[in-house]
């Protein structure tokens, strides 16, 4: 709580106005340098140790990574609520870090394979733990704009960590991406010492059973879950769908997409903190079905970047909307659970998509499976108009914690 919230503390013309609470404060500025290194360290060798395993262990490399990434996406509520946002955010670092200075020690598969289950492992703790402590550091008044800005602050470092890590191996060799990815994780450690430690949160814990069985959680998860479907779709297999040559048309659409991704995100939170983020699931889930349909015209350039552009919007618009109101749908104490749910339909549409597309387009060819994919995530029509009707609870008023109950069942 700021002095500028503190209940019977008078506000000077410095001061924010009653209901715009500082968003930016000493807290958030540090948990953004966790992010950075986790974001840094994961996406400097995500392309990188497939090359490394060579063909042959690419697949098991990637598929470990994932797996451990998911399990422990499905463990860190736990965790986070037995040791502590930090404790668990420390770990995770560690763990993601540690292991990337010593992966270049064997070119056994075995150990590339161990390495990635590790690294996942600790990748799965850092967006858990992170997530949930991210969360309690923005003001409810202003979590879909705050969100929005999370969205931007990790996912900048991701798009240059990316190409960056594959332009290093080449150049330089494997050793020193694996040292500066490991760096990366383990320096940001010594900005965990100043985040807010372990506090009593308000409310009742949520467990992930209990947050499966809730549909005011699974709805939104669902939706985004779709959205999250269609862009992996297109990440993969667009360079394989367009006609031979177009590999510039495939790398403006693939630049397009994040860039419209983010700017939605940030769009959809100012909208959403000031009319609600449920009033927003539906539209993202429309526009990123329209822009699957769009992209099915993958002979035609100025389709393909335009279906890119608007997938890009719709995805945006859902990642802000459905974390957002998923956040306002627990208390406090249950943001752990929020963020490894939407992390778990974040990984899972997306590996969904490209297996599930992949065996519709080898019957039915790349152009009609964009466009059936578009018309069959349509079917989340029924979860998000659902949401549609039922908002979030408003965000409590400037110093005054905001009574949200457990998800129920509805």
């Amino acid at each position: 709580m700021t002095p500028s919230s503190t209940p019977g503390t008078p506000r000077t013309s410095a001061e924010p106005s009653a209901g715009r609470p500082p968003l930016i404060t000493r807290p958030l500025m540090l948990r953004f340098v966790s992010m950075i290194g986790a974001s840094v360290s994961f996406f400097l060798l995500l392309s990188v140790v497939p090359a490394y395993a060579t063909v042959s262990g690419a697949g098991f490399a990637t598929g470990a990574l994932m797996l451990a990434t998911v399990l422990g996406e499905l463990a860190g509520p736990r965790l986070v609520g037995r040791y502590g946002h930090r404790a668990a955010l420390t770990a995770g670092l560690v763990l993601l870090g540690a292991p990337a200075l010593v992966l270049t020690l064997s070119h056994s598969l075995a150990w590339i394979v161990l390495v990635c289950l590790v690294r996942g492992l600790g990748f799965a703790l850092t967006l858990v733990a992170g997530g949930a402590l991210t969360a309690s550091l923005i003001p409810a008044e202003r979590r879909g704009e705050g969100l929005a800005l999370v969205g931007v602050v990790s996912g900048v470092p991701s798009l240059i960590a990316l190409p960056l890590g594959v332009w290093l191996a080449g150049r330089a060799g494997f050793t020193p991406v694996a040292i500066a990815a490991g760096v990366a994780a383990l320096a940001a450690v010594a900005s965990v010492v100043g985040l807010p430690g372990r506090e009593r949160t308000p409310g009742e814990p949520v467990g992930m059973v209990a947050a499966l069985r809730s549909g005011a959680l699974v709805r939104p998860a669902a939706v985004f879950a779709t959205t999250a479907l269609a862009t992996g779709v297109v990440v993969t297999f667009l360079p394989l769908a367009v006609p031979a040559g177009s590999s510039g048309v495939v790398a403006v659409a693939l630049f397009v997409q994040p860039a419209t991704s983010t700017a939605a995100r940030w769009a959809a939170g100012r909208y959403g903190d000031r009319r609600g983020p449920a009033g927003l699931v539906l539209p993202g889930l429309l526009l990123a079905s329209a822009g699957m349909l769009v992209t099915a015209f993958t002979g035609s350039a100025v389709a393909v970047v335009a279906g890119a552009a608007v997938l890009g919007t719709g995805f945006g618009i859902a990642q802000n909307a459905t974390l957002s109101l998923m956040y306002a749908r627990v208390p406090a104490a249950g943001y752990g659970t929020v963020s490894a749910l939407w992390n778990l339909a974040y990984d899972g549409g997306m590996g969904v998509g490209a297996l599930g597309f992949g065996l519709l387009a080898a019957p039915a060819g790349a152009a009609p499976a964009f466009a059936l994919t578009g018309v069959l995530m349509l079917a989340a029509l029924a979860p998000a108009l659902r949401d549609r009707a039922a908002p979030a609870a408003p965000p409590a008023p400037a110093g005054r914690p905001a009574k949200r109950p457990a998800p129920t069942a509805d």
